[in-house]
């Protein structure tokens, strides 16, 4: 099963992180499938840039997000463009 979830980047104590399909069995920061977007907690306001078509083509593949990727999605509007096609 492909997931969309978060895979931690940067330095000790300063996380930013990429937005990855990944099996939903491999580790965290292990192989991913293919990378969709990027995200920078640190910023202020947060950072983040998403690649629409990859993250719906990915829904629309059965693709589950997680929690934090879900919201990311939901404050781009990508979940309602989502929800929408369906």
């Amino acid at each position: 099963m492909v997931k969309l979830r978060l895979k931690r980047m940067g330095a000790k104590k300063a996380p930013s992180y990429r937005i990855v399909a990944a099996d939903s069995r491999a580790p965290r920061d292990g192989r991913f499938i293919e990378i969709v977007g990027f995200y920078n907690p640190r910023t202020n306001p947060a950072e983040i840039k998403i690649d629409e078509e990859k993250a719906l083509k990915w829904l629309a593949a059965g693709a589950q997000p997680s929690d934090t990727v879900r919201s990311l999605l939901s404050k781009q509007g990508i979940m309602k463009k989502f929800h929408e096609s369906k």
